[in-house]
Parts: C-alpha cells; structure tokens; sequence
C-alpha cells in the first residue's frame, strides 16, 4: 500500500486496529476510542465547545485526539503550522492533540502512521512497548 498519499480517516481506524493488544470501545453516543490496556490512545471526540471552527463559531464535528509521549513532543506538533494539529485549553496539561478529520489530508499517510505509532507507544505497558519495538527492528 502507498504510504505517501495524503492520509484519510479511514487509515486512523486501520492503523489504531493494526497495532497490537488494541480494543475499541465505545464512547457515549458511539463514538470509537482506540485502547491497549484500557488507556486510550486515539480517540474519536464528540462535539465539544472547546473545539470551534473559527469562522462560524460551530462546535467542530470531527475531532480525532491522538496521544503524545510529552509535552514537548505536543508542543513540536501543535507549534509546527505546516501541520494540522492543534489543542484547546481544555487539554492544557494532557499530553494529547487534536486535529479535524477533514484536515487529515494536509499529511501522508506514513506521518499519521507515525503520530498513531506514537500514541500507542506513550499508553502501552513498558513490557508491550518493549515487545512491538524489538519487533520493528
């Protein structure tokens, strides 16, 4: 499969999938939450007043969140505007950041490979991120 074309929210669902021990709830109105031992690591948002669009004012349908290893590593996404990623205040303090489905075509989707990777790497187990690393070697 090509990984350098722009990425789709249906790729968020196979690579959450694809990565190993992963279990997907439900959230309230049915949303899905991608788990590996019951913390989240991508997580499909509902409509929140946090997150607007900035030109009406309407609460953003379609916020994925994504998992980060540190503050640094959310700062590095969030402060790079070549990127769609962004958070609220809400998030202050939560190592996680957002981006709107419909801007996940402004990267590859080899980088959201990268960014899903990444979030299940800062919630899996040390034993299960150990595992998956030694894999990829």
């Amino acid at each position: 499969m090509t990984t350098d074309r722009p990425a789709r929210v249906e790729d968020v669902h196979e690579l959450a999938q694809a990565m190993p021990h992963v279990t997907v709830v439900r959230g309230p109105r049915g949303n899905e939450v991608y788990q590996v031992g019951g913390k989240s690591f991508v997580f499909f948002r509902t409509p929140r007043p946090d997150a607007v669009d900035p030109v009406t004012g309407e609460r953003l349908q379609d916020v994925i969140i994504f998992w980060v290893e540190s503050e640094a590593d959310k700062l590095a996404l969030i402060q790079d505007e070549t990127t769609p990623f962004f958070t609220t205040p809400h998030f202050d303090g939560h190592r996680s950041v957002l981006v709107q489905a419909g801007r996940l075509g402004e990267i590859t989707r080899q980088e959201l490979a990268e960014i899903v990777q990444d979030a299940w790497l800062a919630q899996a187990s040390n034993r299960r991120r150990t595992a998956w690393l030694a894999a990829q070697a």
